[in-house]
């Protein structure tokens, strides 16, 4: 009678250490996973657009033209798009009346995205430099007088 008890305390005492580092761990994986930025860096382009959207989770996002283009096809090309969110309202604001300019925006990635934060793993918390964009080589050829 009395190993039996004793037997029994050994399980509930496993399972609760077992219940814990389980908890802990899963706590651990979304920390890192959704919370802690494994890369920062720069990004310079033009402004394509920003906009607030989301049906549950309102979320400001937004879309940067980088120059040059890649490919992920064997024989494609296509623009080289740098999309991210924005978590900061002002930043937001003004990144909204900036389309169409050349921006450098610093950002922190995740290893995943969060539906309150954003629809991407890329979030801009700076704006470093904002100008106009240069004036295309055919907006800068002057008009052929016609005689």
């Amino acid at each position: 009678m009395e190993g039996n008890r004793t037997t029994r305390r050994g399980l509930k005492k496993f399972r609760n250490i077992l219940i814990a580092v389980v908890i802990v761990g899963l706590g651990l994986f979304v920390g890192i996973r959704f919370y802690y930025p494994f890369g920062e860096g720069v990004k310079t382009g033009q402004l394509n657009f920003v906009v607030y959207k989301g049906i549950i989770f309102k979320t400001y996002e937004g879309r940067l033209i980088q120059t040059g283009f890649r490919s992920d096809a064997t024989g494609g090309i296509q623009s080289n798009e740098f999309n991210f969110s924005i978590t900061d309202k002002d930043i937001a604001e003004k990144l909204m009346t900036a389309g169409g300019q050349i921006v450098e925006l610093r950002y922190k990635e995740y290893f995943g995205a969060l539906p309150w934060r954003g629809y991407s793993k890329f979030i801009v918390d700076e704006i470093i430099n904002m100008g106009p964009a240069p004036a295309s080589s055919i907006e800068s050829v002057p008009p052929v007088d016609p005689q």
